[in-house]
């Protein structure tokens, strides 16, 4: 019998594999420092948060070899085997200074798989495009990667216009499509659009993968002047910033009413939807993913994200 496909499913890039609109977020699994992992929340809350985003529908979900300092891929690992179900995984390869090879990257590849206790995994990327190597050398590598059964595709993160245009040519010689270029976008970041990143990635093929499409929870609207994020999170965003995105925040609220009482964070990241990018916001708890896989199976009108549009544009952020 064949496995059934989720009709909202859609293509990573120009390859075979179906992904959900919306991913999951995993940086904050096993992160202390930043996130306050073990202290706010535990490994029952993250696994909640797997659990609920797989019953949702939401089983595509994004870690890295630095989040928790490989905390993140394991606890994924984990719930992997304990769920039995089908799950399409990506993960990153981080070029610190002092990786200069390919076989860095494979061995970092290889160090990743064992601590998701899997064979290969469905997306491999690259962090960030750190000199002094090249981004033809990571290619190479990745390339690799598939060839050795590693992974299913390539992807990067972080990448401008004039790197993904580099990293495409580099895997198109090798006979290999650029999957995915991940980086943030959202109502409070707009940059992929200014900079032209959305529409290449149209042009060429390569899906828009957002992260931080909430802005780190800002947009969900439970942050206000009285109530600041927590931790790193209350330095960085001043009383002067939360009060700018009120009116934005105001105008999530009124379209998610008509909408059968959406959250504002479920418009926000439809909105991002609606652009051609597939968010993948995060999710501590079972509830978080819950509110985050409600951003699926709906979909805004065009008057609604031009006005969206509009907002965050007057928005001083």
């Amino acid at each position: 019998m064949s496995q059934q496909v989720d009709p909202q499913a859609i293509y990573l890039g120009r390859t075979d594999i179906r992904i959900p609109p919306l991913g999951t977020g995993t940086w904050a699994w096993g992160d202390r420092m930043f996130w306050g992992y073990g202290r706010n929340y535990s490994q029952a809350d993250v696994e909640g948060a797997f659990q609920t985003s797989l019953t949702s529908g939401v089983n595509f979900f994004d870690t890295a070899e630095i989040y928790g300092w490989g905390r993140s891929e394991r606890l994924l690992g984990q719930f992997i085997v304990a769920a039995g179900k089908p799950v399409v995984v990506a993960t990153k390869f981080m070029p610190f200074p002092w990786r200069l090879r390919r076989k860095n990257l494979i061995d970092a590849l290889r160090g990743s798989l064992k601590r998701l206790g899997m064979e290969r995994v469905d997306l491999y990327q690259v962090h960030w495009p750190i000199a002094p190597v090249q981004i033809e050398t990571w290619m190479d590598g990745m390339a690799e990667a598939v060839e050795a059964g590693l992974t299913r595709a390539v992807g990067v993160s972080n990448f401008s216009v004039s790197q993904m245009e580099q990293a495409y040519s580099a895997l198109s010689r090798r006979g290999l499509a650029l999957a995915s270029n991940q980086v943030g976008y959202g109502l409070l970041n707009r940059a992929p659009e200014r900079t032209g990143l959305l529409a290449a990635c149209r042009q060429m093929g390569v899906t828009l993968i957002a992260y931080s499409p909430l802005t780190q929870g800002i947009l969900t609207g439970k942050y206000t002047l009285e109530n600041r994020p927590p931790g790193l999170r209350g330095r960085r965003y001043r009383s002067s910033r939360l009060a700018a995105i009120q009116p934005l925040i105001q105008l999530l609220h009124h379209i998610g009413e008509v909408h059968d009482s959406k959250t504002p964070a479920q418009v926000a990241l439809n909105w991002v939807i609606c652009k051609g990018a597939v968010p993948i916001p995060g999710a501590k708890t079972a509830r978080q993913a819950q509110e985050n896989a409600g951003a699926i199976g709906w979909s805004l009108k065009h008057d609604e994200v031009a006005a969206l549009d509009e907002a965050s544009q007057l928005t001083r952020w």
